[in-house]
């Protein structure tokens, strides 16, 4: 599954047929069936466009891509955010994370061990109580992001609601880069044995990737700098 994980980081529009046959390159007796079986498991699929042949629930709405050609200059002017599948020594978590598009900076973040919406709206409820709202909130349209719970509390606090196209992983590009930054440089580093390790493990990395890691599309800033900067220089202009 760590390998699969890998592979689909480089390679987003690979489906369980060329994943298995990469695999094989690798060396491991793997079927096509097993390899789709393990990627449900780790909740996700190859990235590309490909016919509405399943039906959505009556009751999630979904919201149109909002930011296509707009200018994103400041911080919560958009959040972002996604899951993605967090591999350890034996078994796996989910990772969810709130980041500010303009500033890359990691708002709130959740693990759970399973893919329900309760995780996901601790994190942005931490987040919003801390900073506020943001003007748009981009998601994919997984079935967590556009249930009555998570959009209510988006509405709830006057946020415009952002989805991406169905397939489109360019929509959130940069919280899939926040993703294969996070486990390049800290995941696959060490096998967590424990949820309280990965716990441990990703609160150590993001609060050196928000206050110490240089960003080379920030200048060599931090995200802590940029965010902060920002809001003191509002502040002040006010």
């Amino acid at each position: 599954m760590r390998r699969i994980d890998e592979l689909h980081l480089a390679h987003p529009f690979a489906g369980a047929r060329m994943l298995r046959d990469l695999l094989r390159q690798d060396g491991h007796a793997i079927g096509r069936r097993h390899v789709a079986t393990l990627m449900r498991r780790m909740g996700f699929e190859a990235l590309y466009r490909k016919p509405h042949t399943s039906q959505r629930h009556p009751a999630h709405t979904v919201y149109p891509y909002l930011l296509r050609n707009a200018e994103i200059t400041r911080p919560n002017q958009v959040w972002a955010a996604d899951i993605t599948y967090i591999p350890m020594q034996r078994g796996f978590v989910y990772l969810f994370a709130v980041l500010d598009w303009a500033s890359r900076r990691v708002l709130a973040w959740r693990l759970s061990n399973t893919l329900t919406t309760d995780f996901c709206i601790e994190a942005v409820r931490e987040a919003v109580a801390q900073y506020g709202s943001p003007k748009i909130f981009n998601t994919d349209q997984g079935c967590q992001f556009t249930s009555l719970e998570f959009t209510g509390l988006l509405q709830d606090h006057g946020i415009q609601i952002s989805m991406d196209g169905k397939g489109c992983w360019r929509d959130n590009v940069f919280v899939e880069r926040l993703w294969k930054t996070i486990k390049y440089e800290e995941v696959y580093l060490y096998a967590y044995e424990t949820v309280s390790a990965a716990q441990q493990g990703l609160e150590r990395y993001l609060t050196f990737y928000n206050q110490t890691r240089p960003h080379r599309t920030l200048d060599g800033q931090t995200p802590d700098q940029v965010y902060y900067d920002h809001l003191t220089t509002r502040l002040t202009a006010a």
